[in-house]
């Protein structure tokens, strides 16, 4: 139940920060930029108190990464390989009216995947209330 909590929290949490922040794109980079910096090395000081060689670092994240998916998404990306498939045109080379259509697209969806949240969280509440 403190797991749910903390996670509820945190959700809420950065969905206020992230609204607040994606009027400030610069303010928002670097703020991300930095938490990745450290996050990594976190990481690697603890690999280095562990007495983790390279070669073994190397191995045990290419074999963490491939069993989760990841390892083709984080170096390539999956928008680039999505892109390359349907045939998208890059960011650079599409039309101000492209981007605006495709913005509005994506406020749309967000506005129809807010509503759905809602009514699961409704739906959530009306089944604790009947345990």
């Amino acid at each position: 139940m403190l797991t749910k909590k903390i996670i509820e929290f945190f959700d809420k949490l950065e969905n206020k920060v992230r609204r607040k922040l994606s009027h400030y794109p610069i303010l928002y980079a670097f703020i991300g930029g930095v938490g990745v910096v450290l996050f990594w090395r976190g990481v690697w000081h603890i690999a280095d108190d562990q007495g983790m060689s390279s070669v073994l670092s190397l191995i045990i994240g290419s074999v963490m990464l491939l069993m989760t998916g990841i390892f083709v998404s984080a170096f390539v990306g999956s928008k680039l390989i999505i892109s390359g498939l349907v045939g998208e045109k890059k960011i650079e080379e599409k039309e101000e009216a492209e981007l605006e259509t495709e913005e509005m697209q994506l406020k749309n969806l967000q506005r129809t995947l807010k509503r759905v949240e809602e009514k699961l969280e409704h739906i959530d509440k009306e089944v604790e209330e009947k345990k």
